[in-house]
């Protein structure tokens, strides 16, 4: 019933100011589940933390953003500076960073209304067959040529009753938030797979340091044979064991030379360099390196922060629940408000008048009352979808865990290997120092001395491999960590 003490246009005006104040007391409120971040039951300590922890006490802590430094080698550190500034996968995820934030912020974007301006001029000449060009003809002052102009603005707003377009915003903010931590992620990666590929360079070169000493060792050993051979003291049966182990000696060179060449490439690589542009630099090695502290006080709990895979699969679980608010949104009516303000006139020199002023406003509906299940397989398809973000999210957390555990299971093993390596090269060394005494007063063959040259090389160049091992282990176990961010 219309109340006569307000005007007919006032009456009207309240009522679509009405509309619109409920429209947007709707869009305040967003269908779908409310994202909470799932409970992580994780261990309060690592298992092997005990068996490390006197090996760690030891040793000088480290910051774990920037864990390289704690090595002590000045050239560790410049290649993997170098590998993080100029490294391609780095540039390509910092790429792929954009384009999420650009996603990130067209999703927004569309909870905005859109303007737009137009301007048109066109000139026509009516056809005289067609219908209108029949009726206009018979009018007196029809002319079938003519003009139109037009000039005005546009605005849309697609209001968000449901939270469709909300939810949306909130999963591409969240992709945007997983894409980022995917970068953080290619960052540990090159820093790591750099200091991994340098360690193996450290090692390669001191395995060959040592076979060619006992090449030395060997022709020294060689010439001492052919010396007792001359005198008359020697057989040509020991002359030819002893250019067999020498032969031997120098066979155990190029697999190494080989490691040693395929890792500097690798090194260039990662630092986006054409192979051989820094080998020149890796000449020289600096010694047995010294592998710092690991961080382990805050427990496999700091995973959660420091993980960037762990961290990447959190945000795309909460994407994956606002994806499916924006499904259930579909169930719901959507409503747009577009106004158009705006000129048009058959003469240029009228268009900017009050005769040719044309606004308009309209109010549209669109609602899926039925479509024969494609609403509720979207809802389920997005129900699948986080259910299975959730299965790699408690995935990651446990293989966060299991990375950490099993990094340091290997320098806890490797520390004892290395002792006990320690100890055998120091026997073989004295063992193999007597036979060589005792040969040449003739109290032993040559084969005891041959035989104990082969112990020692053997055990040398396993307890190189070992500390190159252990370093590289301490690398994957600040990996582990989550090291190399801030």
């Amino acid at each position: 019933m219309s109340n006569p003490a307000f005007p007919v246009p006032v009456r009207r005006a309240v009522t679509v100011a009405a509309a619109m104040l409920a429209a947007l007391g709707l869009a305040a409120c967003a269908v779908g589940p409310d994202y909470h971040a799932p409970q992580a039951a994780m261990p309060a300590a690592y298992a092997h933390a005990a068996a490390l922890a006197p090996i760690n006490a030891a040793r000088a802590p480290v910051a774990l953003d920037t864990w390289w430094d704690g090595f002590n080698d000045r050239a560790l550190s410049a290649i993997v500076q170098r590998a993080l500034a100029q490294n391609l996968d780095l540039a390509a995820s910092v790429a792929r960073v954009e384009q999420a934030r650009a996603a990130a912020r067209f999703a927004g974007a569309a909870l905005l209304p859109q303007g737009s301006a137009y301007g048109d001029a066109s000139k026509q000449r009516q056809s005289l067959e067609s219908p209108l060009g029949k009726i206009g003809s018979a009018l007196p002052g029809y002319q079938r040529g003519q003009s139109l102009y037009s000039l005005g603005a546009a605005a849309t707003w697609e209001i968000d009753i449901a939270g469709g377009l909300r939810r949306g915003a909130e999963a591409a903010d969240a992709e945007r938030e997983a894409a980022e931590a995917n970068h953080l992620g290619v960052r540990i990666l090159v820093a790591a797979e750099a200091a991994d590929a340098y360690f193996r360079v450290r090692g390669a070169q001191n395995r060959i340091a040592i076979a060619q000493a006992q090449v030395k060792t060997d022709e020294r050993l060689l010439e001492l044979v052919r010396l007792r051979l001359a005198d008359g003291i020697g057989a040509e049966r020991e002359q030819a064991q002893a250019e067999a182990r020498l032969a031997q000696t120098r066979v155990t060179i190029p697999p190494l030379q080989r490691e040693l060449e395929t890792q500097l490439n690798r090194l260039d690589v990662l630092m986006a360099a054409q192979p051989g542009t820094y080998a020149a630099e890796l000449q020289a090695s600096p010694g047995d390196p010294v592998v710092p502290q690991l961080a382990l006080a805050q427990g496999p709990a700091n995973l959660l922060q420091r993980r960037p895979d762990v961290i990447a699969a959190e945000r795309r679980l909460a994407a994956s629940s606002a994806r499916i608010g924006a499904a259930v949104a579909e169930y719901y009516p959507k409503v747009s408000l577009s106004a158009l303000l705006g000129f048009e006139s058959l003469s240029a020199g009228k268009l900017l008048t009050a005769q040719a002023f044309q606004p308009a406003a309209t109010a549209g509906l669109r609602w899926r009352l039925f479509d024969f299940g494609r609403v509720d397989a979207e809802v389920a398809s997005a129900k699948g979808a986080y259910a299975e973000a959730l299965a790699n999210y408690r995935k990651s957390m446990l293989q966060a865990t299991s990375d950490v555990e099993d990094a340091l299971i290997a320098l806890t093993q490797l520390e004892a290997q290395s002792r006990e390596l320690d100890r055998e090269v120091g026997a073989h060394q004295r063992a193999r120092d007597a036979s060589e005494e005792a040969y040449k007063g003739g109290a032993v063959s040559l084969y005891e001395v041959l035989d104990e040259d082969r112990q020692l090389l053997a055990s040398r160049d396993q307890l190189a491999k070992v500390k190159a091992d252990n370093a590289r282990a301490a690398v994957a176990a600040f990996r582990a960590l989550g090291g190399g961010w801030s």
